[in-house]
């Protein structure tokens, strides 16, 4: 299992407080679902399903990102933005998991050009909208 980064450690090195934006928030969460909007339509197959799962890593990175902005946070590190959801919400360690996972694949994707295994989309498609249905409650955004 990929461990999750220590927040303490984050809260040192990597968060800054900053002011709540709420048109910031607003147009991160609309750029985010233009995004998952895309993933869903693109045509699944071996070709693409790297892409799809990257496209939905992104949209939940983007929610997390304004998960923070929502709270008074910004980070330097993406993997701070999965501590901080799961210190905020430690009932959903299975999500926060996961999201870590896919962070993990989306790395291998972009740093060493491997495949994400269309297995693990398959077995964990409806947990990542899941994931974006409570982020979007957690961030306030219901459309």
């Amino acid at each position: 299992m990929i461990d999750i980064m220590n927040w303490g450690y984050c809260e040192r090195k990597f968060i800054k407080k900053v002011e709540v934006d709420e048109e910031r928030i607003k147009s991160i969460v609309e750029k985010a679902m233009q995004r998952l909007d895309r993933a869903k339509k693109t045509q699944i197959n071996p070709n693409t399903i790297s892409f799809i799962v990257e496209d939905y890593y992104e949209v939940i990175k983007e929610l997390l990102v304004a998960y923070l902005l929502k709270n008074g946070l910004r980070s330097k590190n993406y993997q701070c933005l999965i501590s901080y959801f799961y210190k905020e919400n430690p009932n959903y360690e299975k999500e926060a998991y996961l999201i870590s996972q896919m962070s993990f694949f989306r790395n291998r994707l972009s740093y060493y050009g491997e495949d994400i295994p269309m297995e693990f989309y398959e077995k964990n498609k409806k947990e990542f909208q899941s994931i974006i249905d409570l982020l979007k409650k957690l961030i306030g955004y219901i459309k």
